[in-house]
């Protein structure tokens, strides 16, 4: 944890000696925990710093020539992360667009979690947040929905688009109530 009181810089007028203190710290922190990752985990935060200094201005991913609808299956930089949140690159399929804005359900190929996901027929007793979509033509590994971890993105941070499920299709059907099954919240008597 950086040592300087951040809650400083916010209540006293800008002062630049505890500004430059509050940036070298900043820096040095970010410099240890760098050191500490391994090599996968550092190229993975290097390229998301990257993508976010070039794309975190940018209202949507139309400069770099895509239009995304619903259906879309896009390779996403979603940043860094919390534990137990999606983070960094991973592939995430668009549910909705609305303002500018794509509705995504992240995804991954590991196998660990295809294996644990639930199945109505091959695994009722998986884990729910997890939905199996099995291989998606234009991708080429078996995929699990993280229905958890459903999240509204700016298009910007979309790098690219890998592959498309018809959003008139069963599959896309299934996933979209698998959705809502996650989202639904117990009635709230008011």
């Amino acid at each position: 944890m950086v040592g300087f009181n951040l809650t400083e810089l916010v209540s006293l007028e800008k002062n630049e000696r505890k500004l430059d203190r509050a940036i070298n710290e900043y820096l040095e922190q970010e410099k240890e925990d760098l050191i500490r990752q391994n090599y996968l985990e550092l190229k993975e935060r290097l390229i998301s710093e990257c993508n976010y200094l070039e794309r975190s201005k940018l209202k949507s991913c139309i400069k770099y020539g895509m239009v995304i609808s619903a259906g879309d299956i896009c390779f996403i930089d979603f940043g860094r992360q919390y534990l137990s949140e999606t983070g960094f690159l991973h592939f995430g399929l668009v549910l909705k667009m609305f303002n500018s804005k794509a509705l995504v359900i992240p995804m991954t190929s590991n196998s660990e979690a295809y294996y644990s996901a639930y199945d109505e027929k091959n695994n009722p007793d998986g884990s729910s947040h997890l939905m199996r979509l099995g291989l998606v033509k234009g991708l080429n590994r078996y995929s699990v929905l993280f229905l958890n971890d459903v999240k509204y993105i700016n298009t910007a941070r979309i790098i690219d688009i890998k592959a498309h499920i018809d959003t008139d299709s069963p599959l896309f059907r299934k996933i979209y109530r698998r959705f809502l099954q996650t989202v639904q919240f117990e009635e709230i008597v008011l």
